[in-house]
């Protein structure tokens, strides 16, 4: 989230698209985006469906998105009088259908944009990884934590969900957005259920609305999913960039450093503290962890931008996803995070940003993050260079049909009543 930065942050202009040499969706920016296709190609290859297919996909796709959607939306205000009935009872069925949402974008990115996941960490995350038996990373996170990322594609958040998911928390991911979301239709009340905290980008009306959010993510209930901790298991998402990577963003980042008379960064923006030091100041004492995920897509050339390559169309219809997203993990104590000056804070999430920009610089002249070897375990599935491969998938297709078993047994038993009353017509 970002409070704080200027208009440039947050500008977006229309763009162009050309279809050159069989690629499409590139924006003509300054040629740029056209030479490093010209030098590189398309990171994920030529386009493997022609017009005709991307159709058929683009109506498989968005019919399977509003029958999961309309369904978990249904679910939830049949859910609803349960905040008035047994709270406990209403935030675990909420948070079922958290999970539904996790599971509907984890199954449509398998079936319309498979992708392999490369996962490193630093040492101290050691036994926090593990492949199972089948070939899903499994992941032992704690159950109350705030995890921030560098930001570069649209699609970013349902990674980091699935990450979510594959520590069984998919039901309890809270995420930070822009206020004008919760304004689309069925998504936006969903989201509204779930507890997203909506933000306006005007820290007058945001900062108590923020507070307020943050001290129902502070309460603990007894009922089911309610963890094992003190306080409800709870994963907050901040983007501090508040915004993703792109050729716009970054001459905004520019101006930024070069009004605070401070270096730019290469491969990231930079970050704007305010929002994330008013959470873990809101959380201290109730969060042990912050979790830091840099994530990079394979094949995007230095000085290119992966939104320009990885756009809806080219990733979930032309069949060109990234090939692999690189992730590297670490975390801080949140006992060692400065969190009783402003100034020091900022200073601190800036130093961890040019590491993160330092992690991309390798990243982008290796191909690789850093790993940690001593982390290999065969048993595990970590490979003897420190690495897990894997792909985004479920753990069963079973799964899917927890978006819709509450609205099919709500289905079944008003056909039962009316076929009843049906009967008693007859009968009277």
């Amino acid at each position: 989230m970002d409070t704080t930065s200027d208009d440039a942050l947050r500008k977006r202009t229309s763009q162009s698209t050309a279809k050159t040499n069989g690629h499409d969706n590139i924006p003509k920016t300054n040629g740029v985006t056209s030479d490093l296709l010209k030098k590189h190609g398309h990171p994920a290859g030529e386009i493997k469906h022609g017009t005709l297919t991307q159709i058929v996909r683009a109506i498989l796709l968005t019919t399977f998105l509003n029958c999961c959607t309309f369904s978990i939306a249904a679910t939830q205000f049949l859910g609803a009088p349960l905040y008035w009935y047994n709270r406990d009872y209403y935030y675990a069925y909420m948070a079922l259908t958290k999970q539904s949402f996790g599971i509907c974008g984890t199954a449509g990115t398998k079936v319309f944009a498979p992708t392999k996941v490369r996962v490193s960490w630093d040492p101290e995350l050691k036994g926090q990884f593990r492949v199972s038996s089948t070939g899903r990373l499994e992941t032992s996170f704690p159950e109350r934590l705030v995890y921030v990322a560098n930001h570069q594609v649209y699609t970013e958040w349902l990674y980091l969900w699935w990450i979510a998911y594959t520590s069984r928390m998919h039901g309890h991911i809270y995420i930070i957005l822009k206020e004008s979301l919760k304004y689309v239709p069925i998504l936006g009340p969903g989201m509204m259920f779930y507890g997203f905290i909506f933000m306006a980008r005007k820290w007058v009306s945001d900062k108590p609305r923020l507070q307020h959010r943050l001290e129902k993510l502070k309460t603990r209930h007894s009922g089911p999913l309610s963890g094992s901790s003190s306080l409800d298991p709870m994963w907050l998402l901040i983007f501090p960039e508040g915004t993703n990577l792109s050729r716009n963003t970054v001459k905004g980042s520019a101006k930024w450093a070069e009004k605070q008379g401070i270096p730019n960064t290469r491969h990231v923006l930079l970050p704007r503290s305010t929002g994330l030091f008013f959470c873990l100041q809101q959380l201290k004492g109730t969060v042990d962890w912050v979790y830091d995920c840099t994530i990079a897509y394979e094949g995007t050339p230095k000085g290119g931008f992966a939104p320009e390559y990885f756009t809806i169309r080219s990733t979930y219809l032309q069949g060109r996803p990234p090939k692999c997203t690189n992730m590297y993990w670490r975390r801080f104590a949140v006992s060692s995070i400065p969190l009783s000056d402003a100034k020091e804070f900022d200073e601190w999430l800036l130093a961890r940003w040019r590491e993160k920009d330092d992690l991309l610089e390798q990243w982008y002249n290796t191909g690789l993050f850093p790993s940690d070897v001593n982390s290999a375990d065969q048993s595990k599935g970590i490979s003897k260079t420190g690495f897990i491969e894997t792909e985004i998938r479920l753990n069963s297709w079973l799964e899917i049909g927890q978006i819709f078993v509450v609205l099919a047994a709500a289905a079944l038993v008003v056909n039962v009543v009316l076929k009843f009353f049906g009967l008693f017509m007859t009968l009277k």
